[in-house]
């Protein structure tokens, strides 16, 4: 989501040192882009209360003796943290109850001002502080250097024993369950889309979707196709080597969806409870599978009812949309 804001920040600020405070878990994927010249890990308990290690990023921050300090989320805590540093020049939204702790204190866009999806939020932050002249609503998400992560992710395909071409696969989702379509229609939409196009399948998640993206798997390889779980088992970096040498993406709405639509691989991603206008795939290959019901976008974590946002998309319907993207 914030890929193009940053890249338009490094266009108009071409000698600018810029260094990105992130969490480690996100550092791996700014760390690999042009416009980041360091990462500085954002290495703190989530537990708000934890004050001594966020004093100690802020008495970091102030030795570095940084210039500005642009804030891309909306939390107080990030504002607190870059006046505490003592930083001179401070941008970001004026919410969350932070306008006096920045210097440059940016008027929220109203509904209908700027475009839905939420990579233009940040990239109007960045007009409306002068920080850049404009950009454009065609704007997409796209992380560089995708055909040397490519070729980096068939060499980790080949040492597991995974034949190419590659169909990936997210069947989970960190936001909730309501985000998830269900777990034997992957299964089938992962056999039936390797069959057509002659892919092994690969599946990836975190340590917690470990269960899940194994019971999938299992059911795929007893279809007679090669698969395997590699969920929990690789770092950002690696993952996003392996997705970019994939030859099609299957998701849900979720944080591998953006990397591989923004990597340029094909991407088919099924959306339910979430807002596909705000949170949709932002590269220029990909397809939105749903079925509008009149309860969706919940932005729900659980849902309450029968979960008809999801069970009312059949396989059927994204195999068609990934037979219209293809």
């Amino acid at each position: 989501m914030s890929v193009p804001a940053l890249q338009a920040l490094r266009e108009h600020n071409q000698q600018a040192q810029i260094s990105i405070l992130a969490r480690p878990w996100v550092a791996g994927l700014y760390r690999r882009e042009s416009f980041c010249d360091e990462v500085i890990p954002y290495d703190v308990p989530a537990d708000p209360r934890a004050l001594a290690p966020r004093w100690r990023v802020a008495r970091e921050l102030k030795r570095r003796r940084f210039e500005a300090a642009v804030l891309l989320q909306n939390a107080f805590e990030a504002a607190a943290i870059v006046w505490a540093a003592r930083i001179p020049v401070r941008v970001g939204y004026n919410r969350d109850g932070r306008g006096l702790l920045l210097t440059n204190a940016v008027r929220v866009p109203r509904a209908g001002e700027i475009p839905p999806h939420q990579r233009f939020y940040y990239l109007e932050l960045l007009k409306r502080a002068a920080l850049i002249e404009g950009y454009s609503e065609n704007a997409e998400s796209s992380l560089t250097g995708a055909g040397e992560a490519a070729e980096a992710g068939r060499r980790h395909f080949l040492q597991a024993g995974v034949a190419m071409p590659v169909l990936g696969v997210s069947p989970g989702a960190a936001y909730g369950n309501a985000k998830r379509w269900l777990p034997e229609r992957f299964a089938e939409t992962a056999v039936r889309l390797a069959r057509t196009y002659g892919c092994s399948v690969a599946f990836f998640g975190s340590q917690v979707e470990a269960e899940l993206c194994e019971s999938i798997s299992s059911e795929v390889r007893g279809q007679g196709i090669g698969s395997v779980n590699f969920a929990g088992r690789t770092t950002l970096r690696e993952f996003i080597d392996m997705a970019a040498a994939c030859r099609l993406y299957l998701t849900n709405d979720s944080g591998p969806m953006h990397i591989a639509s923004a990597l340029g691989v094909p991407t088919v991603a099924v959306f339910g409870s979430t807002d596909c206008a705000a949170t949709g795939p932002a590269g220029h290959r990909f397809a939105i599978v749903r079925q509008p019901v009149e309860c969706s976008p919940c932005l729900l974590r659980e849902c309450p009812i029968d979960h008809r946002c999801m069970t009312r998309v059949s396989v059927e319907q994204v195999v068609e949309a990934t037979a219209r993207l293809m």
